[in-house]
C-alpha cells in the first residue's frame, strides 16, 4: 500500500495543474496561482514521501516530470496566453499571445535535462520550473492590470517570456535550499535569501513572490561569478 502513496501525491500535483489552467484560460488568475501554489506543495512531498518509505521507482520519476510539466509549465503559459490575449491590441498580429507557450515546451525540455543530468544533487543548472511558474503567476496576478495599462511594461511580459525560456535550460548553476549542516559557513547564501524574502512578501505582497524569484537568480548569477574570481 506505502509504494503508491508517493504516486498518488504526485498525481494530486497534477490534479492541481490541470485546475490551475482551467482557471487561467477563465481568466482568474488568482485561483490559478492558489492551484499552482498547491502544486508546489505536492510536489515537495511527494519526493520526500518516497525516500522517508524507502519506495522510490523510476516510474515515480518519470511521473512526477509530466506532472511537473503541467503544473510548472502548461499553467503558467496559460495565464501569460490569458493575460496577453487582453492586451490585443498592442499586438501587430492577432496570434502573439499564442507564443506562450512556447514556455511550456521549454519547461518540458528543462525537465527532460533535470533528469538526465547528475550534476543537479545539491543544486540547479538552469532555473527550476517551480520557481519560473511561481515567478509568472505571482506577477500576473500582484500586477498584471498595471503591466497591461502600459504598452512598454506590456511589451516587457512579452520580452521577459523568452528571457525566462532561456534561463530554464541554460547552464546558470542555481543554488537550492538544501542543508548538509545548520551552520552559517557554507549556507550564508541561503541565509541571506530566507531572510531578505520576509521584507519582500510583506512590502510587495503578492508580486512579492516575483521578487523572490527575481531576487533568487540574481542571488545564484552573483554568487556563481564570485566563485570564478
Amino acid at each position: 500500500m506505502k509504494k503508491h502513496i508517493p504516486n498518488t501525491i504526485t498525481c494530486l500535483n497534477l490534479i492541481s495543474g490541470c485546475i490551475a489552467t482551467y482557471w487561467a484560460f477563465c481568466g482568474v488568475w488568482h485561483i490559478a496561482l492558489l492551484f499552482i501554489v498547491i502544486g508546489a506543495v505536492f510536489d515537495f512531498f511527494d519526493g520526500m514521501s518516497a525516500r522517508l518509505l524507502g519506495v522510490s521507482s523510476p516510474i515515480g520519476k518519470e511521473l512526477d516530470s509530466l506532472a511537473d510539466c503541467i503544473t510548472f509549465g502548461f499553467a503558467p503559459s496559460a495565464i501569460l496566453f490569458d493575460f496577453l490575449k487582453g492586451g490585443i491590441e498592442y499586438l501587430p498580429w492577432h496570434y502573439l499571445p499564442y507564443a506562450a507557450f512556447v514556455m511550456a515546451a521549454f519547461s518540458a525540455l528543462r525537465l527532460a535535462k533535470f533528469n538526465l543530468d547528475e550534476r543537479q544533487a545539491m543544486g540547479f543548472i538552469g532555473l527550476p520550473t517551480p520557481a519560473n511558474a511561481l515567478f509568472w503567476a505571482s506577477l500576473i496576478v500582484g500586477a498584471g492590470e498595471e503591466l497591461m495599462a502600459v504598452p512598454a511594461l506590456f511589451w516587457a511580459v512579452f520580452a521577459g517570456m523568452f528571457v525566462s525560456c532561456y534561463l530554464l535550460v541554460s547552464e546558470i548553476p542555481m543554488f537550492a535550499l538544501k542543508f548538509k549542516t545548520w551552520a552559517w559557513k557554507g549556507n550564508d547564501v541561503k541565509y541571506v535569501f530566507l531572510i531578505t524574502c520576509v521584507p519582500i512578501l510583506l512590502l510587495m505582497g503578492i508580486s512579492g513572490l516575483a521578487a523572490i524569484i527575481a531576487w533568487y537568480v540574481i542571488l545564484s548569477v552573483f554568487t556563481n561569478m564570485q566563485k570564478k574570481k
